[in-house]
């Protein structure tokens, strides 16, 4: 099933993906009718910018990446002594 195998190739590289710059997550989604891996950064970087190391791969394992830039992600919380319960 094509589900459970782009799942996996996530699985497999996703510890990888997440230890480059900028990358705060991974998904799996869709482009143009087909399954793509979404990787989550908090800005887009050129190419030139990164060392080759250090860039998302285009495709793994025969499925397209995408990446998205959406900032950074911070936990929601109390502040400032406000009670949600009252």
């Amino acid at each position: 099933m094509a589900d459970n195998a782009i799942a996996e190739v996530k699985t497999r590289h996703e510890t990888d993906l997440l230890a480059l710059p900028n990358v705060t997550g991974v998904a799996i989604g869709e482009r143009a009718g087909k399954p793509v891996i979404k990787v989550f950064v908090t800005e887009k970087l050129s190419q030139a910018a990164l060392a080759p190391e250090e860039r998302v791969p285009t495709s793994l394992e025969g499925y397209d990446v995408d990446v998205d830039a959406i900032g950074f992600i911070e936990a929601e919380g109390e502040q400032g002594g406000s009670n949600r319960d009252a």
